[in-house]
């Protein structure tokens, strides 16, 4: 099996020698290849139409990588994942992706990276920072104008004192 890129330079899915990739482009997202000795992958037999193929073919893909114990990733990236992606992580730390969308393991287990490459990416986008929006000098004169007239029509409403 072929480590895994992720970037956004990589061709798309589902063409002639496309690998999923995760990060790249944005400055926001960094390149990362997860190492093929990371991803653990296991066969099941799938549901669904298929009559006997389905009953005697192992068809269901499921692939386990350890976001927790990868090498590929900076413990900034780690840390950022794992709080990420904490509803999709058993508690090992290992994100679990499954594919059972056709009858053939070889596209089902290139969904199944597809998939991971897909959720990753997402996952490693920071926010933007957002930036503060300063109101500008005519906009703070306007309010303390505002401000000075609400002050003198209220003053005017009062009873004289008589002292």
């Amino acid at each position: 099996m072929d480590d895994l890129p992720i970037d956004d330079r990589s061709p798309l899915p589902g063409r002639p020698g496309a690998t999923p990739v995760i990060g790249g482009g944005d400055p926001r997202t960094p390149r990362l290849t997860i190492p093929a000795g990371e991803l653990e992958l296991s066969f099941a037999r799938s549901s669904g139409p298929g009559g006997q193929h389905v009953n005697k073919v192992e068809t269901a893909v499921i692939l386990r990588w350890s976001v927790r114990d990868s090498a590929a990733l900076s413990p900034a990236d780690r840390e950022w994942l794992m709080s990420r992606l904490q509803a999709r992580l058993t508690a090992d730390g290992e994100l679990i992706v499954t594919s059972s969308a056709t009858r053939s393991q070889a596209r089902n287990r290139e969904d199944a990276r597809a998939r991971l490459a897909e959720i990753v990416r997402t996952a490693l986008v920071r926010p933007k920072p957002r930036k503060k929006a300063q109101p500008s000098r005519a906009a703070k004169q306007r309010r303390l104008d505002q401000k000075k007239q609400i002050s003198e029509k209220k003053k005017s409403r009062r009873t004289p004192d008589t002292e």
